[in-house]
């Protein structure tokens, strides 16, 4: 498969964090500093695992590594419940996927369409996978199978807000940390819903398909798939110029899939969750811990035609 140009502002890695250095304490305060420590260290026992760094009360879950995030299941046990097309409006239903625990406190979220043609069973396998690694998701059906991508954008937030406001989990969502992602016009969708909401804080389209093809309004950090082999939504002509019109000093990234197709994304793909779940928990969560499976970019590999992208902005 011949490769395609990198630009050179697009490999640029991301800086390395800053590490506070400590001073071992002396003398007196070394007894002082021990005290403290102990009783910092049993006030986090007491806490149990809910507890989460204070620098980042959003930081959820172990530390991550690249067999956890390469796992068909994260460390959270996941329950789910059905929401009915007759319960709900301006959306066609769906099933919510949640961590079961409330020990961590309340959790970013997603939600996710499907394509063309397709129902929610389609893009099902995303929910449990992600919700175990610490989110709420909501994989839908849309109002008819053939609803285009700016009807899905609008369902995908007309989801979202059904989620946070009236739905049986909307106590476990925070409402400031949504995502949304979809495969094909699902895909092309979740496009327009960051275009529309640019508070949200990550779209991941799946080899998306749209007939607008720049971006320059979005600021929502935008992780793109495409398929080297996808003759539906063909990456010259879909997946390349959504990422190319996105502006560039957005967070970004494009990820092209190798020896796969249009449908690949239907059905359970480890490339496709590892780097999701990384996107996720980097721009919902920002989760720094994450941004080591982000930048550098990952290289061609088997599963992987090429790359693009920016490390992601540190603030």
């Amino acid at each position: 498969m011949q490769q395609h140009p990198h630009s050179s502002s697009d490999q640029a890695d991301a800086p390395l964090p800053r590490r506070h250095v400590r001073r071992r304490p002396t003398g007196r305060l070394a007894g002082f500093a021990t005290a403290l420590t102990a009783a910092v260290v049993g006030l986090t026992t007491l806490t149990g695992p809910g507890a989460q760094a204070a620098d980042n009360p959003y930081e959820r879950g172990p530390a991550p590594t690249e067999s956890s995030i390469e796992a068909s299941r994260g460390p959270y046990a996941v329950s789910q419940v059905s929401v009915s097309s007759l319960s709900v409006s301006g959306f066609g239903g769906g099933t919510i996927y949640y961590p079961t625990s409330t020990a961590d406190g309340t959790f970013g979220a997603v939600a996710i369409s499907p394509g063309y043609t397709a129902y929610e069973s389609s893009i099902a396998w995303l929910g449990p996978r992600l919700a175990s690694q610490g989110f709420v998701v909501f994989t839908i059906d849309t109002n008819t199978t053939l609803d285009q991508p700016a009807s899905r954008g609008d369902q995908l937030l007309a989801a979202l807000d059904y989620l946070t406001q009236r739905s049986s989990v909307r106590s476990r969502v925070d409402s400031s940390r949504l995502g949304v992602m979809g495969h094909s016009m699902g895909g092309g969708g979740s496009l327009e819903a960051a275009k529309d909401r640019p508070s949200l804080q990550a779209a991941i389209p799946l080899t998306p398909w749209n007939l607008d093809k720049t971006w320059p309004e979005l600021r929502t950090p935008t992780l793109i798939f495409g398929a080297d082999g996808d003759t539906i939504a063909p990456v010259s002509s879909h997946s390349e110029p959504f990422y190319s019109g996105l502006p560039s000093s957005l967070d970004r990234a494009y990820i092209e899939l190798n020896s796969a197709t249009h449908f690949t994304p239907n059905t359970s793909n480890t490339t496709i969750a590892k780097y999701s779940i990384s996107w996720l928990k980097r721009f919902i969560d920002n989760d720094t811990r994450y941004e080591q499976f982000l930048c550098p970019l990952p290289r061609p590999s088997l599963t992987i035609e090429e790359s693009r992208g920016n490390c992601p902005h540190t603030s």
